[in-house]
């Protein structure tokens, strides 16, 4: 049997890494169920799913870069690790994998910030949470080393096409309803003549007494 301890770290990065394309692919399609509402009433149990799942992305990370630290065969130095386009290994895709992570980890944290940045940007904010996903999971199909697996593909597959399908889903349903929104009706500035009668919504005018 070979003996791990050499590619230890480098084990750990590959799982780490793993974890978190499928943990960050489920906290998409929670994210994007939510603001779809394809299933309605379950917003409570989506939001603290969405919640714990981004949290966990986050952390493994986290631990999916920083094992690479103690690898024996690439040596990386923080920035290679951190910094885009530092790393002369695979430079495009490690940097689009940096890119992808610090995105979701910003934008993940931003959550727990939102009562500073404003509810209403926030969201404008977080929209950018899909952009990240994606670029970590094209990091992951071109430069992971399990990526020619069939397990791999399978795995993500699995995650990642719900996903995509939710997106879809979100980017159409945008572009509907933002070509088909109408103005809104401009209020009257005229005062009644007569006595009015409410309805509930708006005064309705009375015509004069007869006298």
């Amino acid at each position: 049997m070979t003996d791990p301890t050499p590619h230890l770290f480098w084990i750990t990065s590959r799982a780490a890494g793993f974890a978190a394309l499928v943990l960050a692919s489920l906290a998409v399609s929670a994210g994007l169920l939510m603001s779809t509402k394809l299933l309605k009433g379950r917003t409570s149990e989506l939001r603290s799913a969405h919640d714990t799942l981004a949290l966990a992305t986050i952390v493994a990370i986290v631990v999916h870069g920083v094992a690479l630290l103690g690898d024996q065969f690439l040596h990386p130095s923080i920035a290679d690790i951190a910094i885009p386009l530092q790393s002369s290994y695979k430079t495009f895709w490690t940097s689009l994998g940096i890119v992808g992570g610090w995105g979701l980890t910003l934008l993940g944290l931003s959550y727990y910030a939102r009562r500073y940045v404003g509810a209403a940007r926030w969201r404008k904010l977080h929209r950018f949470t899909a952009l990240a996903w994606l670029a970590g999971l094209v990091h992951a199909l071109g430069e992971g080393t399990d990526a020619g697996q069939a397990w791999f593909l399978a795995m993500t597959a699995l995650v990642a096409i719900p996903a995509l399908g939710l997106l879809a889903t979100r980017l159409a349903r945008s572009s509907s309803s933002g070509g088909s929104s109408a103005p809104a009706p401009q209020s009257s500035k005229k005062r009644p003549s007569g006595p009015t009668l409410t309805t509930g919504v708006v005064p309705i005018a009375a015509s004069e007494p007869q006298r």
